[in-house]
């Protein structure tokens, strides 16, 4: 089966307080798995300013930091502000 991930890079990773359960089930599989990532918050179920990872993470795989990028929300306005970045889709 073919691989999305790029080798040398990390999965970026970033959710607002909606996906945060969610996105600590990914960090679990991905630990597993021994797939390295870096997570660009939120860091807990907290009501916070989400857009604000959303844009970092996109950056950096944008920038080729890292690559894939994996966001989780409940509103899709994480979705949206990641979109914003070109290289993003």
């Amino acid at each position: 089966m073919a691989s999305i991930l790029k080798s040398g890079l990390p999965v970026a990773l970033c959710s607002d307080h909606a996906g945060w359960a969610t996105k600590q089930a990914v960090i679990a599989y991905l630990e597993k798995e021994g797939i390295p990532y870096k997570d660009f918050g939120t860091y807990n179920e907290e009501s916070c300013d989400y857009p604000d990872f959303a844009h970092l993470a996109a950056v950096a795989v944008e920038s080729g930091e890292c690559y894939p990028g994996i966001a989780v929300c409940g509103s899709n306005t994480t979705m949206l502000t990641s979109s914003l970045c070109p290289a993003v889709s």
